[in-house]
């Protein structure tokens, strides 16, 4: 990280993880909850303040240079949802500080982050890196202020409707540990993985999934919460929904709604029977959970792919592989809870299998479950 000439003892360094969610996908529009995991790799800024409101970053991608004053970032001036780069997320950033009263300062900085393919929640490491460079490294931010922050930007500065998940569980990672999140109250608590437990994310080097579907299902969502709230007054949110009560109303709605919002419903309840299972160390009912939730993502709420399918099949295979599910809002990533000796060869049979069942060059890899985003002492 030399691309500025800086008196060592001026730089400060912040990083901030990716994130995978290992339950609770989608849930997250209907105030549901959340299963994941912060990890890495992580994005690093090293980078030093300037006395005037430029900030100017570089890097070793194309998307990753770039400059802006804090002063001219408006959501006037944001950029086109399609053309938005890592920098502009940054730039989303300084609005959303700026907007909640926070002291932000120019700097000028380097960004270091590996493959954005692995893991979820490249640009939301990059926006959060990004905010505490501008807070300077020093100051300390509550995670959740830090992560709503970040969602705020994404949602209004750079205009994308995704959840609020990446940012959150980013923020609020803990070595060895998942998080669980209240999309609800904005709460995070820790869940400690079983000894031994690994985390693994294979990607299936297919097509991403077409953003519209998402839309479509979070509209159906939208819908079916209107048409129940006819039937039960006061129903918040499908959060507040149970199977008694959906069996007692589904005749309200059509059968894809009623498929929406089953999986939501019986989702959540995974959620919960997820982390109690992890803390106790039960691998059979974390697999359990793990195939329930992914069969319900394809058959209830209609997402999935061939290429997800195979390699499911194929990490469900493998001795030592605790449970398997489709994970992420691009359709192109599966991820594994593993015991540690079978890590390799979960990896060998993804590298040896996929290709032949489904002729993209997938990829297996185990990933570090580590800390939120922070300073670099």
């Amino acid at each position: 990280m030399t691309a500025f000439d800086v008196d060592p003892e001026t730089l400060e360094v912040v990083r901030a993880p990716r994130c995978v969610s290992l339950l609770g996908d989608h849930t997250d529009p209907s105030d549901g909850l959340i299963l994941g995991a912060a990890i890495g790799p992580e994005t690093w800024i090293a980078f030093r303040r300037r006395r005037d409101g430029l900030v100017r970053l570089s890097g070793r991608r194309p998307a990753v240079e770039g400059e802006f004053w804090i002063d001219s970032v408006s959501v006037d001036s944001r950029p086109a949802r399609a053309r938005a780069t890592a920098v502009d997320f940054v730039a989303g950033s300084a609005w959303s500080l700026r907007e909640a009263g926070l002291p932000v300062r120019g700097m000028e900085g380097v960004i270091d982050s590996a493959d954005p393919r692995v893991g979820l929640g490249w640009l939301a490491s990059v926006q959060l890196a990004g905010a505490l460079a501008l807070l300077g490294g020093g100051r300390v931010v509550e995670a959740s202020l830090l992560a709503s922050l970040a969602h705020r930007a994404e949602h209004e500065y750079i205009g994308r409707a995704d959840g609020m998940a990446e940012h959150f569980l980013s923020a609020a990672g803990r070595t060895g540990r998942a998080v669980l999140l209240d999309c609800r109250s904005l709460e995070t608590h820790h869940v400690t993985l079983p000894p031994g437990m690994r985390v693994v994310v294979s990607e299936t080097g297919g097509p991403q999934r077409r953003h519209g579907v998402l839309a479509e299902r979070r509209a159906e969502c939208g819908r079916a919460m209107a048409l129940l709230s006819e039937r039960m007054p006061g129903l918040m949110s499908l959060r507040d929904l149970d199977m008694a009560s959906l069996k007692r109303h589904r005749t309200a709605l059509p059968e894809p709604l009623v498929l929406r919002v089953e999986h939501i419903v019986s989702e959540n309840l995974r959620v919960l029977a997820a982390a109690a299972a992890l803390e106790t160390g039960d691998l059979d009912e974390s697999c359990r959970l793990l195939t329930e939730s992914n069969d319900s993502l394809r058959n209830l709420y209609g997402i999935g792919s061939a290429e997800l399918d195979a390699l499911v099949e194929i990490a469900g295979a493998v001795p030592g592989v605790v449970g398997s599910r489709m994970t992420g809002r691009a359709g192109t990533l599966v991820v594994s809870l593993v015991l540690a000796d079978a890590v390799p060869a979960l990896i060998a049979s993804v590298e040896r299998e996929y290709p032949n069942r489904t002729g993209f060059a997938g990829r297996a890899r185990e990933v570090a479950v580590v800390d939120g985003a922070g300073r670099v002492a």
